[in-house]
């Protein structure tokens, strides 16, 4: 099967080597390209890290002092944190109230978290863990800039109906996702094959327009793809 990938490119590749494992095919279309923002870090002192994506890598970098607890929100982030030369990396299940639950686990309210994010971020888990008592310094260090239009081999695949399931894993992607094709004319060819959304979340502008979704049992990629296995 043909499956539409519109995460941004380095995620894109690795997803696209999952798909190859399982037997399927990606067709390969970002929709978003992550870029810094160029924003300093926050002048504040802090306590610990916390890091909601990868993405965050590039800032760490810019961090000198290595040694301080970081919190990261699921494996592949750890593993990011890790090779930007952070050694006490504390590891939640991939979401924001795992991610919430090894906080409050691990650091006595009041403490002050410093959450490398991104421009375009949900509420939490900052806003849980200030009602929490937790002290949150954002720095927004990258930004998932929206591409322009929808790359021509990704329209053609749908426009000659080679697409036979699409990968949604945030909400604003599948946004811009159907921003493009609208923009393209393609809108309709969205409704012949499932869409598989990381969360009900993600799954909300599709269900909007009334294009069929299936959502993952967890808020990973394993669970998005174990999808795949029950489709006909």
């Amino acid at each position: 099967m043909r499956i539409l990938v519109t995460r941004s490119q380095d995620d894109a590749v690795r997803t696209a080597g999952r798909l190859a494992e399982r037997g399927h095919d990606a067709v390969i279309a970002p929709v978003t390209e992550v870029v810094p923002t160029g924003d300093p870090m926050p002048a504040e002192t802090w306590d610990a890290l916390v890091v909601t994506s990868a993405h965050a890598q590039e800032a760490l970098a810019q961090i000198g002092d290595r040694t301080k607890p970081v919190f990261a929100v699921g494996p592949h982030t750890a593993s990011a944190v890790r090779e930007a030369g952070f050694h006490h990396v504390v590891t939640a299940d991939g979401d924001a109230k795992s991610m919430i639950g090894v906080i409050r686990d691990a650091a006595r309210s009041g403490t002050t978290l410093l959450h490398v994010t991104a421009r375009h971020h949900k509420d939490e888990p900052a806003a849980s863990l200030r009602a929490a008592g937790y002290r949150i310094v954002q720095w927004e260090a990258y930004e998932a800039k929206a591409v322009a239009s929808l790359q021509p081999s990704a329209a053609e695949a749908l426009h000659t109906g080679q697409i036979g399931a699409a990968l949604h894993y945030s909400r604003r992607s599948a946004t811009i996702v159907l921003r493009l094709t609208e923009e393209a004319g393609l809108t309709s060819t969205l409704r012949t094959f499932p869409h598989l959304c990381l969360s009900p979340d993600v799954a909300a502008p599709l269900e909007g327009l009334g294009i069929a979704t299936l959502q993952a049992a967890r808020p990973d990629e394993e669970a998005l793809l174990a999808l795949l296995d029950g489709l006909p």
